[in-house]
């Protein structure tokens, strides 16, 4: 028998948990792709706790007894953050937390739902294809400047 995801509004008690998770998918995602002056960057920033602190309240965070193991924030027809403990990925739970949020936003009234990714994210790029999403546009990553190409994708719900 599988153990059944729960996926709730993230509390406070959960601040360490969600800083774990974007820690070990910056590690195991971005890190590598970064050059050497971008790591010293956002690394040096406060750029992470500072999200979490801002954003905690909206987050959506999915467990696996009892464990947080992902992650999920958006807010109007826009996913800005949906991510997955690299030790908990593929076993179902960003599917869950990816249906989650459709369900949330087209239940907002939206008739699309977008995101971004990076060009270099290809395991991102296919799970988003995978579950609907085309990609729409390409632009610089004006945010971060990483020297990445952001890609826009978008699903209509």
């Amino acid at each position: 028998m599988t153990t059944p995801i729960l996926i709730r509004r993230a509390e406070p008690a959960d601040a360490d948990a969600v800083l774990r998770i974007l820690g070990e998918t910056y590690e195991a995602t971005w890190k590598p792709a970064l050059s050497a002056e971008a790591i010293l960057s956002f690394e040096s920033s406060a750029h992470t706790a500072t999200y979490v602190r801002e954003r905690l309240a909206y987050f959506e965070v999915a467990c696996l007894d009892g464990e947080v193991v992902g992650l999920l924030d958006w807010r109007d027809d826009f996913i800005d953050a949906l991510h997955v403990s690299p030790r908990h990925q593929r076993l179902g739970i960003g599917a869950a937390l990816l249906r989650h949020a459709e369900t949330a936003i087209a239940g907002a009234g939206y008739a699309h739902i977008r995101l971004e990714t990076d060009t270099f994210n290809q395991q991102a790029r296919a799970f988003y294809g995978k579950h609907g999403y085309a990609e729409i546009d390409f632009y610089p990553d004006e945010e971060w400047h990483s020297g990445f190409t952001t890609v826009l994708m978008n699903k209509e719900l």
